[in-house]
């Protein structure tokens, strides 16, 4: 194998080299990163991100921006904990587990529509449109609950976001959280949707050149509008996750967690140029950034200094991305 070929096998799996390491580190630094408390733990907290990121990696491909995720999260949240103590206040598992999954995909319609009809047909900027609805979302979250936080859910409601199962003598009360096999499911249908079906081709489509992608017949503008509804129905998904982990619906809830989520998937590959990018690739950057919180926060290291590390990382995923394309126009 040549020089050539193995810079290349390692510029293709530089994240992956990157999060190896990153584990090796933290887990010489504090014994208890390995430890099978603390895995679990990192693998629920990477659930929301992981979500959020899925959706992302459609949006970023086709060369777009939706930074108005976290205010869907709250929304999406308020709404389910709202209608659950309402209108089914002695709720079992089943009608629990139906009242989230389906706030989250009527929220997510609602949302991912008008904001996919405002990119799309209405040719508003992305950044812009998003940033309007990230102020607009947070403010309906904050207008339905008066400001305050949705209280009063029964025990059952936490069955997508706090329960575990397969019990065992070592995990008394389960081993694998039920938000971590939900995510799963969620982001493997958004990878076979992006690399198994049309759809996904034509993302790829009109994210490598719209005019191009005109001319072959492809409908651009719907692309766009199902991108954004599949973005927001997943940032609604993780709404939903975070209202039942918590038990209540806070209208405060996922601030700031759309720049994880924008981090996470520009780590994994997305170009920001759009044309290229991947759900799969996009899960090694969630791993990224919650192995550094997680590692950091066993170390002691202030969260101020966690917000400083993830901002450099997402200027030097972009810069790398840039010089990148560069070198392909080159």
């Amino acid at each position: 194998m040549d020089k050539k070929k193995v810079n290349q096998i390692f510029q293709e799996n530089v994240v992956v080299v990157f999060l190896i390491a990153l584990c090796i580190f933290f887990g010489v630094a504090n014994n208890n990163f390995f430890s099978s408390t603390n895995v679990i733990n990192l693998t629920s907290q990477m659930c929301i991100n992981a979500l959020l990121a899925s959706g992302l990696t459609y949006v970023i491909i086709l060369g777009g921006i939706d930074i108005s995720v976290g205010s869907q999260i709250a929304l999406a949240g308020v709404a389910a904990a709202t209608i659950g103590i309402k209108f089914f206040p002695n709720m079992g598992y089943g009608t629990a587990l139906l009242v989230l999954i389906g706030t989250a995909l009527v929220m997510g319609l609602i949302t991912g529509l008008i904001i996919g009809f405002f990119i799309a047909y209405l040719n508003v900027v992305p950044m812009i449109c998003t940033l309007a609805m990230l102020s607009v979302l947070r403010g309906v979250a904050y207008i339905f609950t008066g400001g305050g936080p949705v209280t009063g859910l029964p025990t059952t409601f936490a069955c997508l976001g706090a329960k575990r199962l397969i019990v065992t003598e070592s995990f008394p009360n389960g081993m694998i959280p039920t938000n971590v096999i939900f995510t799963v499911i969620v982001v493997l249908l958004m990878h076979l949707l992006l690399t198994k079906t049309v759809y996904g081709r034509h993302v790829f489509a009109v994210g490598s050149n719209k005019t191009v992608a005109h001319l072959a017949g492809i409908n651009v503008k719907r692309v766009i509008l199902v991108a954004h509804t599949l973005c927001a129905i997943t940032a609604c998904m993780a709404g939903v996750v975070t209202c039942s982990k918590l038990q209540n619906g806070q209208p405060n809830t996922g601030e700031g967690y759309e720049m994880f989520a924008i981090a996470s998937t520009v780590l994994g590959g997305t170009s920001l140029a759009g044309g290229r990018g991947s759900v799969a690739r996009a899960m090694f950057g969630v791993a990224i950034i919650a192995v550094i919180n997680n590692g950091m926060n066993l170390l002691n290291i202030s969260a101020y200094w966690q917000k400083v590390v993830i901002g450099a990382i997402i200027l030097l995923a972009v810069a790398l991305d840039m010089a990148q394309q560069q070198r392909k126009k080159a």
